[in-house]
Protein backbone atom coordinates (compact mmCIF):
# COMPACT_ATOMS: atom_id res chain seq x y z
CA UNK A 1 0.00 0.00 0.00
CA UNK A 2 1.59 3.21 -0.73
CA UNK A 3 1.99 6.25 1.48
CA UNK A 4 -0.44 8.48 0.02
CA UNK A 5 -3.35 5.45 0.20
CA UNK A 6 -2.18 4.91 3.73
CA UNK A 7 -2.53 8.76 4.51
CA UNK A 8 -5.98 8.96 2.77
CA UNK A 9 -7.17 6.01 5.24
CA UNK A 10 -5.91 7.25 8.58
CA UNK A 11 -7.58 10.46 7.73
CA UNK A 12 -10.61 8.45 6.99
CA UNK A 13 -10.64 6.73 10.04
CA UNK A 14 -9.81 10.08 12.06
CA UNK A 15 -13.06 12.04 11.10
CA UNK A 16 -15.30 8.80 11.74
CA UNK A 17 -13.38 8.97 15.59
CA UNK A 18 -14.03 12.59 15.47
CA UNK A 19 -17.44 11.83 14.72
CA UNK A 20 -18.03 8.45 16.43
CA UNK A 21 -16.90 10.47 19.77
CA UNK A 22 -19.33 12.95 19.06
CA UNK A 23 -22.07 10.86 18.77
CA UNK A 24 -21.40 9.02 21.95
CA UNK A 25 -21.24 12.15 23.75
CA UNK A 26 -24.63 13.47 22.35
CA UNK A 27 -25.67 10.38 23.80
CA UNK A 28 -24.26 11.07 27.14
CA UNK A 29 -25.89 14.84 27.52
CA UNK A 30 -28.79 14.04 26.31
CA UNK A 31 -29.99 10.44 27.74
CA UNK A 32 -27.56 9.53 30.25
CA UNK A 33 -26.55 12.85 31.69
CA UNK A 34 -30.08 13.95 32.93
CA UNK A 35 -32.67 12.53 35.61
CA UNK A 36 -35.75 10.40 33.80
CA UNK A 37 -38.19 12.81 34.34
CA UNK A 38 -35.92 15.82 32.49
CA UNK A 39 -34.71 13.64 29.44
CA UNK A 40 -38.65 12.22 28.76
CA UNK A 41 -39.45 16.07 29.19
CA UNK A 42 -42.22 15.70 31.81
CA UNK A 43 -41.47 18.27 34.32
CA UNK A 44 -44.88 18.39 35.84
CA UNK A 45 -45.77 18.02 39.61
CA UNK A 46 -48.25 14.99 37.60
CA UNK A 47 -47.35 11.56 39.13
CA UNK A 48 -45.05 9.56 36.89
CA UNK A 49 -46.91 6.52 35.45
CA UNK A 50 -45.26 3.30 35.07
CA UNK A 51 -45.86 2.87 31.26
CA UNK A 52 -43.96 6.41 31.08
CA UNK A 53 -41.41 4.91 33.55
CA UNK A 54 -40.90 2.00 30.92
CA UNK A 55 -40.67 3.94 27.80
CA UNK A 56 -37.98 6.09 29.52
CA UNK A 57 -36.15 3.02 31.03
CA UNK A 58 -35.97 1.38 27.14
CA UNK A 59 -34.97 4.94 25.35
CA UNK A 60 -32.12 5.02 28.08
CA UNK A 61 -31.32 0.86 27.18
CA UNK A 62 -31.49 1.66 23.43
CA UNK A 63 -29.19 4.82 24.16
CA UNK A 64 -26.76 2.52 25.86
CA UNK A 65 -26.65 -0.07 23.38
CA UNK A 66 -26.16 2.19 20.61
CA UNK A 67 -23.30 4.24 22.83
CA UNK A 68 -21.80 0.39 23.45
CA UNK A 69 -21.62 -0.65 19.65
CA UNK A 70 -20.38 3.18 19.06
CA UNK A 71 -17.63 2.27 21.72
CA UNK A 72 -16.47 -0.91 19.78
CA UNK A 73 -16.23 0.78 16.71
CA UNK A 74 -13.53 3.17 18.41
CA UNK A 75 -11.83 0.23 19.88
CA UNK A 76 -11.48 -1.13 16.05
CA UNK A 77 -10.28 2.14 15.11
CA UNK A 78 -7.32 2.18 17.38
CA UNK A 79 -6.55 -1.19 16.52
CA UNK A 80 -6.49 0.10 12.78
CA UNK A 81 -4.07 2.87 14.45
CA UNK A 82 -2.27 0.30 15.90
CA UNK A 83 -1.54 -1.53 12.63
CA UNK A 84 -0.83 0.84 10.47
CA UNK A 85 1.91 1.68 12.90
CA UNK A 86 3.02 -1.86 12.35
CA UNK A 87 2.99 -2.03 8.65
CA UNK A 88 -0.40 -4.80 8.99
CA UNK A 89 -2.96 -2.19 8.10
CA UNK A 90 -4.56 -3.82 5.02
CA UNK A 91 -3.56 -7.08 5.25
CA UNK A 92 -6.22 -9.88 6.19
CA UNK A 93 -5.70 -11.27 9.74
CA UNK A 94 -7.09 -14.47 8.65
CA UNK A 95 -5.13 -15.29 5.33
CA UNK A 96 -2.38 -12.91 4.69
CA UNK A 97 -3.98 -11.17 1.87
CA UNK A 98 -4.56 -7.79 0.96
CA UNK A 99 -7.85 -6.39 1.80
CA UNK A 100 -9.39 -5.03 -1.11
CA UNK A 101 -9.62 -1.29 -1.72
CA UNK A 102 -13.30 -0.82 -2.00
CA UNK A 103 -13.68 -2.75 1.67
CA UNK A 104 -11.21 0.06 3.16
CA UNK A 105 -12.94 2.40 2.38
CA UNK A 106 -16.39 1.07 3.06
CA UNK A 107 -14.75 0.04 6.48
CA UNK A 108 -11.38 1.42 6.98
CA UNK A 109 -10.79 -0.56 10.36
CA UNK A 110 -11.86 -3.83 8.94
CA UNK A 111 -9.61 -6.68 9.71
CA UNK A 112 -10.59 -9.39 7.46
CA UNK A 113 -11.12 -9.34 3.81
CA UNK A 114 -14.17 -10.12 2.57
CA UNK A 115 -13.98 -13.67 1.94
CA UNK A 116 -12.98 -14.66 5.21
CA UNK A 117 -15.27 -11.48 7.28
CA UNK A 118 -18.41 -13.83 5.44
CA UNK A 119 -16.70 -17.33 6.75
CA UNK A 120 -16.41 -15.73 10.35
CA UNK A 121 -20.50 -14.21 10.16
CA UNK A 122 -21.52 -17.83 8.80
CA UNK A 123 -19.60 -19.47 12.15
CA UNK A 124 -21.20 -17.24 14.19
CA UNK A 125 -25.02 -17.74 12.85
CA UNK A 126 -24.41 -21.63 13.51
Amino acid sequence: MTKKLLQQYKKRLVALKTRIMGEIDHIAKDTLGQPQREASGDLSSYTYHMADMATDNYNQEFSLNIASAEQRTLMEIDEAFKRMEEGAYGICESCGHAIAQRRLTAVPYARLCVKCQKQTEGRRRR
